[in-house]
């Protein structure tokens, strides 16, 4: 039997690179589709005040948020420059809170209804008499669970 030889070296054929932009257009793609950005427009100014020790949140999706704190400029000529209160996307008073606690509540699901905690996020200027004017309602709507947001404390050195 006579046997074939090959005079050349094999090599391997170079791979293709024309797809690769289709590739990391669609991860793109993906990504800004999937990620939820901030979905509430800050409308009051909050400079939150600072903490010695705070835990992180486990889920943030059980957390309903209420800003306290003065109008940004584009608005303090319609609401004036005192504390508001902000729920959601608009100005509110304290007895629309009731109101906003149950529309949450409608949103979650049964089972974590119980979990629901209410984060009062507070201008570090904002007078107590509206943040307990805040939590008095919060009371009356049995939303118990209260958390106060705050930025850490630089570590002592």
């Amino acid at each position: 039997m006579a046997k074939f030889e090959r005079k050349g070296k094999k090599t391997m054929a170079a791979i293709s690179t024309a797809s690769l932009p289709d590739v990391v257009f669609m991860l793109l793609f993906f990504f800004m589709v999937s990620t939820k950005f901030q979905d509430t427009e800050k409308k009051v100014e909050v400079k939150l005040p600072e903490a010695s020790e705070s835990t992180k949140l486990e889920r943030r999706d059980l957390t309903s948020v209420i800003y306290i704190g003065t109008p940004i400029a584009s608005y303090q000529s319609k609401h004036g420059t005192d504390a508001r209160i902000q729920l959601n996307d608009s100005f509110k008073t304290i007895t629309d809170i009731r109101d906003f606690v149950a529309n949450e509540r409608e949103n979650m699901s049964e089972v974590d209804r119980q979990f629901m905690t209410i984060s009062i996020k507070a201008d570090q200027n904002a007078r107590m008499g509206i943040i307990t004017d805040i939590k008095q309602e919060l009371r009356r709507c049995s939303a118990l669970k209260v958390m106060y947001a705050a930025r850490r404390t630089a570590p002592a050195e």
